[in-house]
Parts: C-alpha cells; structure tokens; sequence
C-alpha cells in the first residue's frame, strides 16, 4: 500500500470518527451514522489493499519480481 492510500484512509477514518462523535454530541442520528459507514469503506479499503498486496507478495515469491531480474 502506497504512503497516499494509507494517508488517504487515515483521514477518511479521523473524519468519520469526527463525524460520528459530532453526530453523537448534537443527537443527529444521521450525522453519527454516516460517520460509522465513512470509518467502514476506510478499513474496507486497508483490508482490500492489504490483500492485494499478500497476493502481490507471493505471486513475486513464486515467479519472482520482474523488475528486480536484470
């Protein structure tokens, strides 16, 4: 995963949290809860691209990584 996704979903994260504690503080349920579906599609994200990086990493394992090989 790339420095900017994981940037990009730590924000996303930081915001819904953010969202989420205004909703809660001001009892607008609409406001909490999509800050609870913001923090979901972030951590979605990390485990989508988590995966596709233990895919990338043994595809590399079993068949080598191209741009390393001369």
């Amino acid at each position: 995963m790339s420095t900017d996704e994981k940037f990009e979903n730590a924000k996303d994260k930081l915001g819904g949290q953010a969202k989420e504690g205004l909703g809660k503080v001001t009892g607008n349920k609409q406001t909490e809860a999509e800050g609870q579906t913001q923090q979901g599609k972030a951590e979605a994200k990390d485990k989508l691209q988590d995966a596709r990086d233990s895919v990338k990493g043994a595809a590399e394992g079993m068949f080598g990584d191209k741009d390393k090989r001369g």
